[in-house]
């Protein structure tokens, strides 16, 4: 499942969730890989610097984001440190699925190449926002 931010990507694997459908949510899992102890976090820190942490040893996300957007090779050396280990994730939670199918929630699922051979079907989710 894809769409952009606000489709409705969230209220539509809710209902998924709600039928006992397993869901995996890739934006759920790319801040689980940078909590405070995580490898990523630490390479992220060799990558970009020790002022990307906060005081409490969390990532400064608006930080991070500001620096991204400003230069293409940050946000590509980013990508190279997170993507990889959404990725071994995402097919991990596949892996241990018992349902005879799951759905992978992901705003970037077209573009992530190294799950596509995982996928059968694509839902876009492209709700007006005010529903």
């Amino acid at each position: 499942m894809t769409g952009g931010i606000g489709s409705g990507k969230t209220s539509a694997t809710d209902i998924f969730s709600e039928l006992g459908v397993p869901v995996i949510d890739a934006d759920l899992i790319s801040h689980e890989v940078v909590q405070a102890g995580q490898p990523a976090l630490q390479d992220i820190v060799a990558a970009f610097g020790p002022d990307v942490i906060g005081s409490e040893g969390q990532l400064r996300r608006d930080y991070l984001r500001k620096l991204i957007f400003e230069d293409l090779s940050a946000r590509e050396k980013l990508e190279a440190i997170i993507h990889p280990r959404v990725h071994d994730e995402i097919s991990r939670q596949i892996n241990q699925a018992t349902f005879s199918y799951c759905i992978i929630s992901s705003p970037l699922l077209l573009e992530s190449r190294s799950i596509q051979h995982r996928i059968d079907r694509v839902l876009v989710v492209d709700a007006p926002e005010h529903l």
